[in-house]
């Protein structure tokens, strides 16, 4: 749920205006730019399973350390600490710890039940809304643009690159999402692991956007 995840981030920005958009998306994929580092670690599993959801074909066996409950709220709790420490703005830090954790959220919405409660337990939860491709089209597809349209509003373009790139980043995050609707079974453990990591080509971008746009009324909140 890329999209849903950038969505949550672009919106969060109303919340904490002082924070930069690419913070808020490094603070949306936190969780699993860790899961791939377990992966490539081999401290967490996950097996390839052609159809096992209309969305992807990725079986999470065993990711607690990442992506259980107690495990996604420590790292919230964590990353905010740092933010707030680094940047002594107590408010924001409470939003991108948020952010971070909403991204369990959007999980247990989208997965079949495979998110551990906690680290050592065998509960796990999920609603699993990817087992419809057009359920899960429709709520991403709301999720961003109401996560655009609270962007546009939050913030003003310091220049032309800020009014030209937001629309054009809005653009290639759509044509990404086209291009990842049916995507292609991954051939290891390993390509789904650096695979994740693309993310950070969004977290990139949503810094260079900052550099271009502004808050209107800045203030934390």
């Amino acid at each position: 749920m890329l999209i849903g995840r950038l969505a949550v981030g672009l919106a969060a920005k109303r919340q904490a205006k002082a924070v930069s958009l690419g913070t808020l998306f490094l603070a949306m994929q936190f969780l699993d730019l860790l899961w791939s580092a377990f992966l490539l670690l081999g401290r967490e599993q996950v097996r390839i399973v052609p159809g096992i959801t209309a969305r992807n074909s990725f079986d999470f066996a065993f990711y607690p350390y990442s992506h259980s409950l107690v495990a996604a709220l420590g790292w919230s709790v964590a990353f905010g600490a740092v933010y707030g420490l680094i940047r002594r703005q107590a408010g924001s830090a409470l939003v991108v710890g948020l952010a971070v954790f909403s991204h369990w959220v959007l999980d247990f919405i989208t997965h079949i039940p495979d998110l551990p409660l906690t680290v050592g337990g065998t509960t796990k939860v999920g609603l699993g809304l990817w087992r419809s491709l057009p359920a899960t089209l429709v709520v991403e597809g709301l999720l961003f643009l109401a996560g655009v349209l609270i962007y546009a509003r939050t913030t003003k373009a310091r220049d032309a690159t800020g009014r030209i790139g937001l629309w054009a980043f809005v653009a290639f995050l759509l044509i990404a999402h086209l291009a990842s609707i049916k995507p292609s079974v991954p051939t290891s453990v390993e390509a789904i692991a650096l695979g994740t990591q693309t993310v950070w080509l969004y977290i990139l971008l949503g810094y260079g956007l900052e550099w271009h746009r502004e808050p209107v009324g800045l203030a934390e909140s």
